[in-house]
């Protein structure tokens, strides 16, 4: 009879451990094609509103450009401005996103002339007062997570994957892990929750107004995080995308953060 029973139990882990795999293999795949259906735009530029409301509804308004591109062995590249208001026009993140090791970040502060660097260790902070987190703005790299399928749900009349990131990099990450849905005819992300390092419920983002570009590149033109905890909202609205304008690497030095003044 032990050894009979011995046998189910081995049986039974051997089952619960394969499915595990197979959600991981699952979840990876789908993370896989959804990265490189929004892969092969080369460079872009942007522009983007940004409203930050608290939890009594009261609102500032921020212009900001953007621009972004592709490098051909590591992460993307980026470069983000303030035009307004008038006490912080001129501020301006670079980030260097790395497929493996933590990002580079720089914000350049006009009113002190000078630049600092975002250590690893401040990435889950928030940006500029508003609900996204220095670690939102950065390209996300595959290999920085491991990713479970979780099944399918209907989201806004849409069939959706369901997946779960979890960062590799448990120490400086402000999650514990990420739920995202993405529709299964375009592998465009429609909402994603965000969880604390202690498993709760920290923030919803939700995606909608998507545009086609360049006959393969889909972008959301209003992203809403809403942050569950503190009450807070940020909206950012896009605008005026422009793709393959001829950017170079020498746009997105350390350099370039004074002159995008």
């Amino acid at each position: 009879m032990k050894i009979f029973l011995l046998i189910i139990v081995n049986i039974v882990l051997s089952c619960i451990s394969c499915f595990a795999d197979n959600a991981a293999d699952r979840g990876l795949e789908i993370a896989v094609e959804a990265d490189r259906r929004a892969s092969g735009y080369g460079d872009f530029t942007a522009q983007m509103q940004m409203i930050l409301r608290n939890r009594k509804g009261r609102e500032s308004h921020r212009q900001i450009e953007v621009s972004g591109m592709e490098t051909a062995d590591d992460g993307d590249l980026s470069l983000t401005l303030f035009n307004t208001p008038r006490d912080i026009k001129g501020t301006a993140l670079l980030t260097h996103a790395h497929k493996t090791e933590d990002d580079d970040q720089w914000l350049y502060l006009p009113a002190l002339k000078r630049v600092k660097r975002i250590s690893s260790r401040n990435k889950s902070g928030a940006f500029m007062g508003s609900e996204f987190s220095y670690e939102d703005l950065g390209s996300r790299e595959i290999e920085k997570y491991t990713y479970k399928y979780m099944g399918e749900e209907n989201l806004n009349n849409m069939q959706c994957f369901v997946i779960e990131l979890s960062p590799n990099d448990k120490k400086n990450s402000g999650y514990s892990r990420i739920i995202s849905w993405l529709d299964r005819k375009e592998y465009r992300t429609w909402k994603e929750e965000y969880y604390d390092k202690k498993n709760r419920l920290l923030k919803t983002l939700t995606l909608t107004d998507y545009k086609l570009y360049i006959q393969t590149i889909w972008r959301a033109h209003t992203m809403k995080m809403a942050n569950h905890q503190n009450g807070k909202e940020t909206d950012l609205i896009w605008s005026n995308f422009t793709f393959r304008t001829g950017l170079s690497e020498n746009d997105f030095n350390k350099n370039s953060l004074k002159r995008a003044k």
